[in-house]
């Protein structure tokens, strides 16, 4: 080997071994407080960062991807039980066609790259789901995710959910049909059951409906609240993402673009919502004894 080279690979592999170090102490420092378990993230700024760069279409959203992969790792990194991410709302269908087109060939491509290459996904023994309605996707797109699903959901390491193609309208609706569904479903039984005093027997069923209930059907069901929601590029709206379940999330709303998102704000995120814990912690059991 070239001399040259060989020295210029050494300082790479010194400055890789490094950074791996500077991490781990970074992780440390923040495990002296309160860690979340849950952190949501609207992904945003990918075709501004294209856009300010003279980049081809679709390559904001590429670099958006290793920016959510190297998340991913960090949050596990950070033992950080569930992440979730805002991928694509359904008002993104009023885009441009070219422009979704361009968007459901990239996600194809990339959850195939995750069926094909699972070192990451066997590392974390990552589980992971999609939230929304898949009928909405391209067949191929709604296939792949359906896979990696299936695939993974037998791992028990760190859950990662993909919102797409969602909003939380559309989440609530679907779950408060689904438990209409559930109650007709009871009552008919009731009704085809015994009889007491010429009444059909209810079955214990009840005519009002609980935020239990509603619970149980929506997507999130079984995942803790988010204890973060970071949305990138500067940017104060939640855009119609976890409505339901960010009553007492910390909102944040850093500067750089989704593709620059790195280890650092990261960092900075976790310790701004330590600094507010005991806050947060006060006000979920104010509402706990309201209830």
């Amino acid at each position: 080997m070239d001399p040259k080279m060989e020295d210029e690979t050494m300082r790479i592999r010194a400055v890789a071994t490094l950074l791996k170090f500077l991490r781990k102490c970074i992780i440390a420092v923040l495990s002296y407080g309160p860690m979340p378990q849950h952190i949501a993230f609207i992904m945003d700024g990918n075709r501004r960062y294209a856009k300010a760069r003279c980049m081809k279409d679709g390559t904001g959203h590429r670099m958006g991807f290793s920016a959510l992969i190297s998340s991913l790792l960090y949050c596990y990194e950070m033992g950080v039980k569930y992440m979730t991410v805002y991928a694509f709302s359904i008002d993104n269908f009023k885009r441009d066609t070219s422009e979704v087109q361009c968007l459901m060939k990239l996600m194809e491509e990339k959850i195939n790259e995750l069926l094909e290459n699972r070192e990451v996904i066997g590392r974390m023994n990552c589980k992971i789901s999609f939230w929304g309605n898949l009928e909405m996707l391209s067949e191929p797109v709604k296939l792949a995710a359906q896979k990696l699903m299936a695939i993974t959901a037998g791992n028990t390491g760190l859950v990662f959910s993909v919102c797409m193609p969602y909003n939380s309208t559309s989440e609530i609706v679907n779950a408060v049909n689904k438990l209409c569904a559930e109650r007709r479903g009871i009552a008919q039984k009731g009704h085809s059951g015994s009889c007491i005093n010429g009444h059909a027997a209810n079955n214990g069923v009840h005519s009002d409906i609980s935020v239990a209930d509603l619970d149980r059907h929506m997507y999130s069901n079984g995942c803790p609240d988010p204890d973060i929601v970071i949305r990138t590029s500067g940017e104060a709206r939640l855009s119609n993402f976890l409505l339901w379940q960010t009553t007492f999330s910390h909102l944040q709303s850093p500067d750089p673009l989704w593709p620059e998102f790195s280890l650092r704000h990261l960092a900075w995120a976790i310790l701004q919502y330590q600094r507010v814990y005991p806050y947060v912690e006060q006000n979920k059991k104010m509402a706990k004894k309201q209830l």
